[in-house]
């Protein structure tokens, strides 16, 4: 009865909330199920957002997001997002952790989930089963697998790591694949690089100019003017 209650005063304050403050920022967002909010979606949020289920927020917000569902910002979002799926069309700047954190644009700062999906550049850490960059990544990429869709600096771990231009660091995985090139170090069972200025350290190391060092079984180099293949240590300087 008491639960009742409670959501019956919850379903009426949030649809008479819109009429009850005028457009600008608001301190505070309580959503159930959008349009069941207490706050329209076209005002900005500066303070506390909770949500059960939807809540939708067109405008930016920055402050503290708890939320047992779903959460979409339609501009920016910085501060601190909980819940299970945090959605930002905009950029992120802070810290998020869910089940999926999604951000359209540019994201700065640490993202914790089950899928990290970034559709900008990313300055920062990615910790997750899998992690997905479309721009390029300054930080750190931590999951099963890792996949960025331009340049990488920093450290990427995981089974499966994929960068489709050039990176320079630290790379260690089950399987590491560089399009471009790849300065520093690639320790895994399979590396490919198309250009190594390091050392790759693994099963079988690949690449197709060598300036550096291979140490595994297997060892190719596809500019080598002698002998392509190596066995246990392959070096060009």
């Amino acid at each position: 009865m008491i639960r009742r209650i409670f959501l019956l005063g919850f379903v009426i304050l949030c649809g008479t909330g819109n009429a009850a403050f005028a457009d600008g920022p608001k301190p505070v967002q309580l959503g159930l199920f959008s349009p069941i909010q207490l706050v329209a979606a076209r005002d900005p949020i500066y303070g506390l957002r909770v949500n059960l289920i939807f809540t939708n927020d067109d405008n930016e917000v920055a402050g503290l997001s708890l939320s047992s569902g779903w959460t979409r910002t339609g501009s920016n979002m910085t501060g601190l997002q909980l819940g299970v799926v945090d959605w930002v069309d905009g950029s992120s700047f802070g810290w998020e952790a869910g089940l999926l954190n999604y951000t359209g644009d540019r994201f700065v700062g640490s993202g914790i989930g089950l899928v990290n999906i970034v559709k900008g550049d990313l300055t920062g850490v990615q910790l997750g089963a899998f992690n997905f960059d479309h721009g390029f990544v300054h930080g750190a990429q931590l999951g099963a697998i890792n996949n960025v869709s331009e340049g990488f600096i920093g450290y990427q771990d995981g089974l499966l790591n994929m960068i489709k231009d050039n990176f320079s660091g630290f790379q260690t995985g089950a399987v590491n694949h560089v399009e471009g090139v790849m300065t520093g170090l690639q320790i895994g069972v399979f590396n490919y690089s198309r250009g190594v200025s390091g050392v790759q350290i693994g099963a079988i190391n690949m690449t197709d100019s060598l300036k550096g060092l291979q140490i595994g079984l297997v060892n190719y180099n596809g500019d080598s003017e002698n002998i392509p293949f190596m066995v246990l240590l392959n070096c060009n300087f």
